[in-house]
C-alpha cells in the first residue's frame, strides 16, 4: 500500500548480536474482531461542497444477521455527525452515537435468514484524514481525495470498517459542475442539474470489496482514455500532466495483460483507473481505481532517475492481491503486500530483463535486512500491533517477497504458479488468511509445506551462514562446510531448506542441490580438478546473510563470470585485497567495461573509497557513462578529491547533464570544493524545481558545506 524506506546499515554490539532498537513484543495482541452481521451493500449518496470542505451524506445499508437475535446494529463512525436513521419504509429508528460508533436499535429482532435495509443520514463538517479536502496550489488543483486505508472509511461513511467484510457499493456524488468524480466500479450515469450548476456521478461497484479499498477522487481532472481490448484503462491527471501522462502510464494495459497471463486469472474488475492525488507519496490501491502520487507523472528528464514503473506494476498487482483476495485481518498483511511486491519483481524480470530484476530483488532483500538489523525482527504473520499500519513494513513487503521466491524455488515454477492461480480462483472476492494459502499449497502440490511456513512466516529472522571450503589435491575432494548461526537470536530457527551449490570449471558449470537442516553440515564432492569457483546459493534463492572467505583469485573469477548479485558480492569482498594492484585494476576494468550499470557504479564507489588518489582519470571517464547513477557516483568521487580546479567542470555538469541525480551531486561537489563566492550560484540552484526537491536539498547541503568550511 504505502511505500516506505528504512535507513542503511547495521548496528553491531560487542557480543556479535545485532542491536534491536524496538521491542515490538511490547505491542498488544490484536485479534480479528467478532461481528454480528454480514454487510452486503452500501448505497452512498453524498452532496459535497468542495470549496466549503463539507458534505451531507447518507448510506443505505443492506445486511444479513449472523445470529438469530439481532436487534441492534453498531457501525463504525468517526468525526461525522449522524442526524437520522430510517428503516426501509422511511420510519425513524432510535440510535445513539459515541466517539467511534453509531448504535442503531432495530424495530424488531432479526434472524440469520433475514435481510434488512436502513438508511443513515449524516453530515461531515470537519477535516479528516480519510477524506482530504486539498487546497489549490501552483502545482495542483483544488481536490478531494480519499485515503481509506487501513480503517479511515468510517470517517466519512458510517460502515462496518474491517477488511474481513466485503460489500458491493454504489457511490452517488453531487458536486459543482466544474469537477469530475471518480470512484470504484462502473460509471452508470452523470446527471446534470443546470439550475444549481451541479452534476451527479453514479458509480457502481458490482463485485464485493473491503471498505478500505473505497476511492473517491474529485477535481477538475483531465481524463486520458486507454484500454486493454474491451477493458477501459483511464488516467485521471492534472491539466499540466496531459503531455507526459500518456507516456508515463503507457505500459499500464501491458502490465494488466502480463498479470492476466502470469496468474492465470483474468483481470476481475469492470475498468482500471489511475488517479493522481496531491496527498499520496507513492501509490495506494483501491478497487479498479488506484491512487498515485503526483510524481507518477514524469517528464522525460525526471523519468531518467525517478521512474514510477515498479510502483505502477505493484499497484496493478494489488487488483488481484489485496482487492480480489484480501487479508482477513491485519496480521496477514503479507497476503496483500508480499504478493504485490513479488509481482512487481516478476514484471521487471519479464520487461526489464534478468539482470535488472535480479538487482531489484537484491535491493528488496537488503531493505528487509536493514530493518531486521537496525529496528526489529518479527514473524511475517504477526498479531501484535497498536494500529494496522505497523504491520506494513519491510517484513510485509520485501521479506515476504523473498519468502515467496524461496517457495517458488522449493515447489518449482510449474507448481508455484498453479498454486497462485488456484488460490485466486478458489478464494475470489473473499477475505483470506495465511492458513487458507497454506491449505491451497498442500492441495495443489501434494506437498506438506507446513514446516516451510512455520519457519519463514511464523518465526522472526532469517538464515545467517558461515560457509567455508577445503580442497584436497591428493584425493581430488572438496569439502564444503555450512554453518547456520542465526539461532543466536531469540526464536529464530535452524532452517530446513535446500540450497544450490554451483561448481565452475573450465568446461562449464554444474549445480548440486543439498538439503540443510542442522547447525553444522559438511558436504563432500569429487572432481578431476579444483573448481575455479564454488558458488553458495547458486541462483540467489535464499533470504540470507553469509560470510564465505575466498581467495583474491576466485573473487576475480567471480566478478567476471557470476550473475549480477554474485558479481556485486564479489566486488564487495575484494575490499579485503584493496591494496592489491590486481584488485585495483579489476575495479578499474569493471567501472568502465562491465555490461551492467550497478556493477559499474559499485566499482566506482570502491575506487573512490580505497584508491581515490589514483583513480581521477577513471572518474573523469565514467562521468560520461550512459547510466545516470554511474555518472552520479563518478561526480561524487571527483567531489571528494578536494580539487578546486574542478569547479568549472562541476558547474558545467550541473548545467548540461539531463539527470537530476547527477546535477545534485555536482552541486554538492561545488559545496565541498568551493568558497563563499559560489553561494549566489547555489542559492539560485536551490530555487530550481525538481522531483523530490533533489536540487534544492543538494544546493542547501552544498551551502552548508561552504559555511562550515568558513566557520560560519
Amino acid at each position: 500500500m504505502k511505500h516506505t524506506f528504512v535507513l542503511f546499515f547495521l548496528i553491531v554490539v560487542h557480543s556479535g548480536l545485532f542491536a534491536q532498537q524496538m521491542d515490538i513484543y511490547q505491542r498488544p495482541v490484536t485479534l480479528e474482531p467478532d461481528r454480528d452481521f454480514d454487510a452486503l451493500h452500501y448505497s452512498i449518496k453524498l452532496d459535497i461542497d468542495v470549496e466549503g470542505k463539507q458534505l451531507k451524506g447518507q448510506n443505505t445499508v443492506t445486511l444479513t444477521p449472523l445470529r438469530s437475535d439481532l436487534n441492534k446494529v453498531s457501525l463504525d463512525a468517526e468525526s461525522l455527525l449522524v442526524s437520522d436513521v430510517l428503516d426501509s419504509k422511511g420510519f425513524p429508528l432510535a440510535f445513539t452515537q459515541g466517539e467511534d460508533k453509531v448504535h442503531i436499535y432495530l424495530s424488531r429482532t432479526y434472524s440469520y435468514s433475514d435481510t434488512l435495509t436502513f438508511t443513515i443520514k449524516y453530515n461531515l463538517s470537519k477535516q479528516v484524514p480519510g477524506l482530504k479536502f486539498i487546497d489549490q496550489t501552483e502545482t495542483n488543483p483544488l481536490q478531494v481525495s480519499s485515503d481509506c486505508w487501513p480503517n479511515k472509511a468510517r470517517q466519512w461513511i458510517p460502515c462496518y470498517d474491517y477488511p474481513h467484510d466485503k460489500v458491493t457499493q454504489e457511490m452517488i456524488v453531487t458536486v459543482d459542475s466544474a469537477y469530475k468524480v471518480l470512484s470504484n466500479g462502473k460509471l452508470m450515469r452523470i446527471t446534470e442539474d443546470q439550475e444549481r450548476g451541479k452534476h451527479t456521478y453514479h458509480w457502481k461497484q458490482s463485485l464485493p470489496h473491503s471498505t478500505y479499498l473505497t476511492n473517491l477522487s474529485i477535481a477538475d481532472y483531465t481524463v486520458i482514455e486507454d484500454s486493454l481490448d474491451a477493458l477501459p484503462v483511464n488516467y485521471w491527471v492534472y491539466e499540466r500532466h496531459e503531455k507526459d501522462a500518456k507516456r508515463s502510464f503507457a505500459k499500464t494495459p501491458y502490465m494488466i495483460d502480463f498479470f492476466n497471463q502470469l496468474y492465470g486469472y483474468a483481470y476481475p474488475w469492470e475498468k482500471y483507473d489511475q488517479v493522481v492525488s496531491a496527498h499520496q507519496g507513492g501509490g495506494a490501491e483501491a478497487t479498479s481505481a488506484t491512487l498515485l502520487g503526483e510524481g507518477a507523472v514524469t517528464t522525460v528528464a525526471e523519468a531518467i532517475d525517478f521512474s514510477f514503473e515498479g510502483i505502477l506494476a505493484h499497484e496493478v498487482a494489488h487488483q488481484w492481491w489485496g482487492d480480489l483476495v484480501t487479508l482477513r485481518s491485519w496480521e496477514h498483511s503479507w497476503i496483500n503486500e508480499s504478493f504485490a511486491t513479488y509481482s512487481d519483481y516478476l514484471y521487471k524480470r519479464y520487461d526489464w530483463g534478468e539482470d535488472e530484476a535480479a538487482y531489484d530483488l537484491l535491493r528488496k532483500k537488503n531493505a528487509y535486512l536493514r530493518e531486521a538489523n537496525n529496528r526489529y525482527m518479527r514473524p511475517i504473520v504477526f498479531n501484535r500491533y497498536e494500529n494496522p499500519g505497523q504491520n506494513f513494513d519491510s517484513h510485509a513487503y520485501p521479506k515476504g517477497a523473498n519468502v515467496l521466491h524461496m517457495l517458488r524455488f522449493v515447489l518449482g515454477d510449474d507448481t508455484f504458479f498453479r498454486v497462485i492461480s488456484q488460490f485466486l480462483h478458489q478464494y475470489e472476492f473473499q477475505a483470506v488468511s495465511t492458513q487458507d494459502f497454506m491449505r491451497c499449497v498442500k492441495e495443489v502440490s501434494g506437498l506438506n509445506m507446513d514446516l516451510f511456513f512455520e519457519q519463514f512466516l511464523f518465526h522472526p529472522g532469517h538464515a545467517v551462514f558461515e560457509v567455508s571450503k577445503n580442497w584436497d589435491e591428493s584425493t581430488r575432494t572438496l569439502v564444503l562446510e555450512i554453518k547456520q548461526t542465526q539461532d543466536k537470536w531469540e526464536d529464530v530457527p535452524i532452517y530446513t531448506i535446500p540450497v544450490n551449490i554451483g561448481f565452475y570449471h573450465k568446461e562449464g558449470k554444474t549445480i548440486e542441490k543439498v538439503a540443510l537442516k542442522d547447525p553444522v553440515e559438511k558436504f563432500t564432492f569429487k572432481f578431476d580438478a579444483e573448481p575455479l569457483m564454488v558458488r553458495f546459493d547458486e541462483g540467489n534463492h535464499l533470504l540470507k546473510e553469509w560470510t564465505y572467505p575466498k581467495s583474491e583469485e576466485e573473487l576475480m573469477f567471480q566478478v567476471k563470470n557470476d550473475d549480477v548479485p554474485g558479481r556485486l558480492w564479489a566486488i564487495d569482498q575484494l575490499k579485503a585485497f584493496s591494496s592489491s594492484p590486481k584488485t585495483i585494476q579489476k575495479w578499474t576494468d569493471l567501472a568502465t567495461n562491465d555490461p551492467f550499470w550497478a556493477v559499474r557504479e559499485a566499482a566506482v564507489q570502491y575506487l573512490s573509497e580505497f584508491h581515490e588518489s589514483g583513480s581521477k582519470a577513471i572518474f573523469l571517464q565514467t562521468i560520461g557513462d550512459s547510466n545516470s547513477k554511474v555518472r552520479a557516483a563518478s561526480v561524487k568521487a571527483l567531489g571528494r578529491s578536494k580539487d578546486p580546479g574542478m569547479l568549472p567542470d562541476f558547474k558545467g555538469i550541473y548545467e548540461m547533464d539531463d539527470s537530476f541525480l547527477v546535477r545534485a551531486e555536482a552541486l554538492i561537489a561545488i559545496g565541498a570544493n568551493g568558497n563563499a563566492s559560489h553561494l549566489k550560484f547555489l542559492n539560485e540552484a536551490a530555487k530550481v524545481r525538481s522531483p523530490r526537491n533533489t536540487l534544492k536539498n543538494a544546493a542547501e547541503q552544498a551551502i552548508e558545506l561552504i559555511r562550515d568550511s568558513n566557520g560560519k
